[in-house]
């Protein structure tokens, strides 16, 4: 999968841009070109889905549910929230019966419907409800009616996540390496496990919410600096839980980051 969202939508960490990638042979490509390869990669399995020049999300399609379930990729949209999910929960059941789905729900349905209740019926606590997905997964929703990037990824390591910087200042998140380092070129590192961000709100753990994100240089094979590794700072906490209902709560949020 491949998540691309212009820099006035989506503000990460400064410390995942490294100059290097302006400095060597091999730079950072525009969000076009890159989108045109990962389409091109997949010619008869991928689509993608733009809105405007904030964002664009494309998917690669499988032709038979996954034998491995845990590998299942899935895309849906529901009332301008688009998500797009890749591994599975084990407790689907369970969550799907908390807040009310039907029983033929799937996890990118349940990803979207938890957002929506932290958007607009908290206010709750964000990591708590992240927490609560039990499994292998990893998601990125899109709120186009807020503009807004909400994106998690499992404490397990069972699935893996990428993001970095284009040419232009836009965010690049996908789980193939190799589409993030062709696009990106040093400015990438690896989504942090047990992590979440959001566009407003800032990268934060939603295994340890009271203590903040820690940038950790991070050099290549070359000698290059890259864009950094994200650790949680054990020793440096944050004044209170972040909590998510309002603009403002997730401004808040913001600025308890490092």
């Amino acid at each position: 999968m491949l998540a691309i969202f212009h820099k006035a939508f989506a503000h990460p960490p400064d410390e995942l841009n490294s100059p290097a990638s302006h400095h060597g042979s091999k730079k950072p490509k525009m969000p076009e070109e890159t989108l045109k390869e990962f389409l091109a990669s997949n010619p008869s399995d991928a689509f993608s889905l733009s809105f405007g020049d904030a964002a664009v999300l494309s998917y690669v399609r499988q032709d038979q549910p996954s034998l491995l379930h845990k590998n299942q990729r899935l895309f849906c949209g529901h009332d301008e929230i688009y998500c797009l999910f890749m591994g599975s929960l084990n407790n689907l059941c369970a969550q799907i019966k908390q807040y009310g789905l039907s029983k033929g729900s799937n996890e990118a349905m349940l990803v979207i419907e938890a957002y929506r209740t932290l958007r607009d019926r908290g206010p709750y606590p964000a990591d708590q409800v992240i927490k609560d997905l039990d499994g292998s997964f990893a998601f990125v929703v899109y709120d186009s009616k807020r503009g807004t990037v909400f994106a998690a990824l499992g404490s397990d390591g069972g699935v893996k996540l990428y993001w970095g910087i284009a040419a232009d200042g836009s965010v690049v998140i996908s789980d193939d390496i190799a589409v993030i380092k062709a696009g990106c070129a040093k400015s990438y590192a690896p989504f942090p496990k047990g992590c979440m961000f959001h566009s407003e709100g800032g990268l934060m753990s939603f295994e340890h919410p009271m203590n903040k994100m820690r940038a950790m240089p991070r050099v290549d094979s070359e000698g290059a600096m890259c864009g950094a590794n994200f650790k949680v700072d054990l020793y440096s906490r944050v004044n209170s839980i972040p909590r998510v209902g309002s603009e403002t709560n997730w401004v808040d949020w913001n600025t308890e980051q490092i």
